[in-house]
C-alpha cells in the first residue's frame, strides 16, 4: 500500500453539501461536516448507488464541470465536480486565499479576486473560540504552500478542528501539485531555527493559531492584524485547555531584536519583520535575548515532495483503497480532493446535504465516491456549512456558487483550491 509520501496520480477534488435552514457556525470549530449531535452510522464503507453524471460541460482548456447523483445511507445525493487535466499547459491549480492568513473570505470572492475558473473550500480552520477574551484567528489547521512559498505550518494534532483522523494520518498531510505539475498527496513538516551567536532555538511554528507546548513560532507580514494570543492557548492534546501564562514575544527587524515583551500582542507586522512567540520553555529561551541582539531566523516545509501548491486535508483514499478507521458520523455535506494514479488529473467536488433532495455522505462513502470519480488518492476537506463549489462558465465574468450551502448562505472560509487558466 502506498504511503502518504507517494505520488498521487491525476488530481481529484470533491465536495458534498445540501440544503438546510441557516444555522450558526458549529461550536466545535470550522464545519467539520458534523454537528455536536451528529449520529454515528453503521453504514457500509461504499455508496449504495453508482456515481451517475447528469451533465458535463467544458469550461476551459483541460477543465470539465460535471454534475452527478448517487445514493448513500442518507438517501439521494447530488454533487458537483471539476476535472482538471494537468497535462494541459493552460491548466493550473493553486491556493485560493484571503489577503492575510488570519482572515476569512468566501470561495466565490477569492475565486473572483484571483480570476479562477472555479474552486472549492479547503482546510478546516479556527472559526470559534472557547478561551475567554481570545479572538478566533480564522486561519487553517494545516500547512499552506502557494507559488512554491511556504505560508504556514500545521498546528499540533490536538489543536486541529474536524472529524477524527484515520489511523496513520496527520494534520501535516496535504494535497497539492508538485514542481512537475503532478497531483500529489504527501506530508509536510516545518523545520527551522532562531540563531543567536552559538545558540540555536528550534522553530516549531510558522503563522499558526496554535504552537506546541514549550515551543517558539514565527509570525510574518502574511499573518495579518489578528492577535497572536491564540497561539499560546490549549495544549498538544487538548484544544480547550487554558492559555499559557508563561509567554514571551520578541520582534526582529533587519536581523536585530527591536523589542522583548512578556505578553503576546497583535496588529500588522511590517514586511521584513518577524515576530517570535514562545510559550513555557520557548518563552524562557526568547527572554534571554536582548534589544539590539543580532538574530538569524530560518524556516521551510520539508517532505518527500517539492510542492508548488499545497493545502491541508486528511487522507481517506490511498492506492485506490479507503482507509480503515474513517469517522462514522454523518451523513453531512462534504468537500474532498483527489488525484489520479499518474497525477495527471485533479478533481474538485462538493456534495449537497441536509435536505430532502440531497442527504449528504459519511466520510467512508465520500472515499468511495472519489474512487468512482477516478481518484487513486484523496483527502477530506472541511465540510458542513463550509462546503462550497464555485465555477465560472464560458462568457461569464466570474465564478459563482453552484451548490447549496447548508447554512443557507456561503460561509467565509480560511482557504480553498482553485483552478486557473494560464496563457
Amino acid at each position: 500500500m502506498r504511503r502518504l509520501t507517494t505520488v498521487v496520480s491525476a488530481g481529484l477534488l470533491l465536495t458534498v453539501c445540501w440544503e438546510v435552514p441557516a444555522h450558526a457556525d458549529p461550536p466545535g470549530g470550522a464545519g467539520s461536516g458534523e454537528r455536536p449531535d451528529a449520529r454515528t452510522t453503521t453504514a457500509s464503507r461504499t455508496l449504495r448507488g453508482a456515481l451517475q453524471y447528469t451533465s458535463t460541460k467544458r469550461v476551459s482548456a483541460g477543465v470539465e464541470f460535471r454534475t452527478f447523483q448517487t445514493t448513500g445511507i442518507g438517501g439521494a445525493v447530488r454533487g458537483y465536480l471539476l476535472d482538471a487535466d494537468l497535462r494541459n499547459r493552460h491548466t493550473a491549480v493553486g491556493l485560493l486565499h484571503p489577503p492575510s492568513i488570519a482572515e476569512r473570505e468566501t470561495v466565490s470572492a477569492m475565486a473572483k479576486a484571483q480570476n479562477a475558473i472555479g474552486g472549492v473550500n479547503g482546510d478546516f480552520f479556527n472559526i470559534s473560540e472557547t478561551h475567554e477574551g481570545v479572538t478566533p484567528t480564522g486561519s487553517s489547521s494545516g500547512a499552506e504552500v502557494s507559488g512554491g512559498v511556504a505560508l504556514k505550518g500545521a498546528v499540533p494534532e490536538g489543536q486541529r478542528f474536524g472529524p477524527g483522523l484515520p489511523p496513520g494520518t496527520s494534520v501535516r498531510d496535504v494535497i497539492g501539485v508538485d514542481a512537475k505539475r503532478r497531483g500529489r498527496v504527501s506530508r509536510l513538516t516545518l523545520k527551522g531555527a532562531v540563531r543567536h551567536g552559538r545558540t540555536s532555538i528550534p522553530l516549531r511554528g510558522l503563522n499558526q493559531y496554535a504552537l506546541p507546548v514549550g515551543g517558539v513560532g514565527a509570525f510574518t507580514h502574511s499573518w495579518g492584524t489578528v492577535s497572536r494570543q491564540r497561539a499560546v492557548c490549549g495544549t498538544d492534546t487538548v484544544r480547550t485547555a487554558p492559555c499559557s501564562t508563561e509567554v514571551a514575544e520578541v520582534t526582529v527587524a533587519k536581523g536585530r531584536v527591536t523589542s522583548v515583551a512578556r505578553q503576546v500582542g497583535g496588529g500588522a507586522i511590517p514586511k521584513g519583520t518577524t515576530v517570535l512567540v514562545g510559550r513555557e520553555a520557548g518563552a524562557a529561551d526568547l527572554l534571554r535575548l536582548r534589544k539590539g541582539d543580532r538574530v538569524g531566523i530560518s524556516h521551510h516545509l520539508t517532505g518527500s515532495v517539492r510542492f508548488r501548491f499545497a493545502v491541508g486535508g486528511f487522507p481517506i483514499l490511498l492506492d485506490g483503497r479507503a482507509l480503515a478507521g474513517l469517522d462514522p458520523k454523518g451523513p453531512a455535506p462534504r468537500t474532498a480532493a483527489g488525484v489520479s494514479r499518474t497525477g495527471s488529473h485533479l478533481y474538485l467536488a462538493v456534495v449537497d446535504g441536509r435536505s430532502e433532495s440531497s442527504g449528504g455522505l459519511t466520510v467512508a462513502e465520500l472515499a468511495d465516491l472519489l474512487k468512482q470519480a477516478g481518484a487513486d488518492d484523496a483527502v477530506n476537506l472541511d465540510g458542513g456549512g463550509s462546503s462550497t463549489f464555485a465555477v465560472r462558465e464560458p462568457g461569464r465574468p466570474a465564478a459563482t456558487v453552484r451548490n447549496v450551502p447548508s447554512d443557507g448562505a456561503e460561509r467565509a472560509v480560511a482557504n480553498g483550491i482553485g483552478i486557473f487558466y494560464r496563457k
